[in-house]
């Protein structure tokens, strides 16, 4: 017996360990589900196409890792700002509460629900071994994540860790705000076409599945106790009604 109804701005596998079988990946598209959607994936959209522009000039390879530059450092506070905001999001609809400004001790407190250190995300054509990447594993052990102290210590000092804000830095970054938004909305980009959803861990045989934007290519958490997992049919997802529930951060 598993969840019996989802959380808001929360991605989970279901007891029949697949992310959207039979349609019960539907409950992304609900009004109450999230907030503004299409907005925090825009962004993310807008993010990646300029990533891509920036290897017209950049080769993704293990070679360019500590590449360097203004126009990295400037992916790198969008990308993590945009992450803030995610995060902010997520935390906020689901009751979060605490005063003063939120900051990375609050933001970690999604690995509960979203168990984000098990994402992999994977880049096609990378020359190396630094293709495949877990950006948030440090918070299985509750560690620091060194692609976001980058970023902190660059918006607050550029001029002395001007050589933090590199190319190892914003592909983590970048990877890991694909999997933030993965975490909330599978592959589905809300444009007006929509997508075909068909994540399931067991589908390609790599085991990585199409990101929205289609770029990169993730693996989705599957490591997740039978009582997490949720536990409801297609048939349940009643879109006249407010069927989510909200999780209880400690």
């Amino acid at each position: 017996m598993g969840i019996a109804a989802p959380y808001k701005r929360t991605v989970r596998l279901f007891t029949d360990d697949t992310y959207a079988d039979s349609g019960k990946w539907m409950y992304v598209l609900h009004e109450q589900y999230a907030e503004s959607p299409s907005n925090f994936v825009r962004a993310f959209l807008l993010i990646q196409k300029d990533i891509l522009e920036l290897f017209d000039y950049i080769e993704p390879s293990d070679a360019n890792l500590a590449t360097h530059s203004h126009r990295i450092h400037e992916l790198l506070l969008r990308t993590c700002v945009e992450v803030e905001a995610n995060c902010t999001a997520i935390l906020r609809e689901n009751g979060y509460s605490r005063s003063g400004n939120w900051n990375m001790t609050d933001y970690k407190k999604i690995e509960q629900s979203h168990y984000l250190s098990q994402y992999e995300v994977k880049m096609p054509n990378w020359l190396g071994t630094g293709g495949v990447r877990r950006p948030f594993l440090s918070w299985s052990a509750l560690g620091s994540l060194g692609w976001y102290t980058a970023y902190n210590d660059t918006k607050h000092d550029r001029h002395l860790n001007f050589s933090q804000a590199n190319f190892q830095n914003l592909i983590d970054a970048a990877s890991g705000l694909s999997a933030l938004i993965a975490s909330q909305f599978l592959d589905h980009d809300f444009s007006p076409a929509g997508m075909n959803l068909s994540v399931n861990p067991g589908g390609p045989s790599d085991g990585f599945e199409p990101s929205i934007g289609g770029f990169f290519r993730l693996k989705y958490p599957s490591n997740i106790p039978v009582a997490e997992k949720y536990d409801f049919e297609h048939a349940d997802i009643n879109f006249s009604i407010d069927i989510f529930q909200k999780f209880n951060y400690v």
